[in-house]
């Protein structure tokens, strides 16, 4: 009897990981709606944009500022497209950087300056543009509203640019 509860438990504790693995899979996965994407969208373009002017007085490195600056034009652009596409789906689009956003990605940076500013903006521009590619992936095949699907559809190569355009600070020291 003991070694029977001695492997089912063995067989439960080995099943733990695998379960543990689809879950985090199927959140990570988790369908977002129309309204939600634009809601991740635009935050991310106002994020980038408010970074990307931290940067112009915070950065040390002028590529890092040339890069920078290349964020606030793209994501500022962006930003009216997001708008058409939306107004188009009858979504509405926020017009502030929340809360949370707020105070767990810009409040740090307003904190760093010089080489580690520029350090950690590299960093967070690999992470940011990595999450944000999988999410306008999905969305570009998966969004209800074709405007909003072909915004997505849109929007790729310009954030495929970024993520490029951060790996080649990374690699160049800046």
């Amino acid at each position: 009897m003991k070694r029977m509860i001695a492997g089912v438990c063995c067989l439960a504790l080995c099943c733990l990981p695998l379960m543990a693995q689809k879950h985090s899979a199927k959140m990570a996965g988790a369908a977002m709606t129309d309204q939600q994407f634009v809601d991740f969208a635009a935050q991310t373009d106002m994020v980038e944009a408010n970074l990307g002017q931290l940067a112009q007085t915070n950065a040390s490195s002028q590529d890092v500022k040339d890069y920078a600056q290349g964020l606030v034009t793209d994501h500022t652009q962006d930003m009216g497209n997001l708008a058409t596409a939306a107004q188009q789906a009858n979504l509405t689009v926020p017009n502030a950087i929340d809360k949370k956003n707020n105070d767990t990605i810009i409040g740090p940076f307003q904190k760093l300056k010089g080489k580690a500013f520029d350090r950690k903006y590299i960093q967070e521009m690999i992470a940011g543009h990595t999450k944000a590619i999988a999410i306008y992936k999905k969305e570009s095949t998966a969004a209800t509203n074709p405007q909003i699907q072909q915004y997505a559809q849109n929007a790729l190569p310009v954030l495929e640019k970024h993520l490029d355009g951060a790996k080649a600070l990374l690699k160049g020291g800046k």
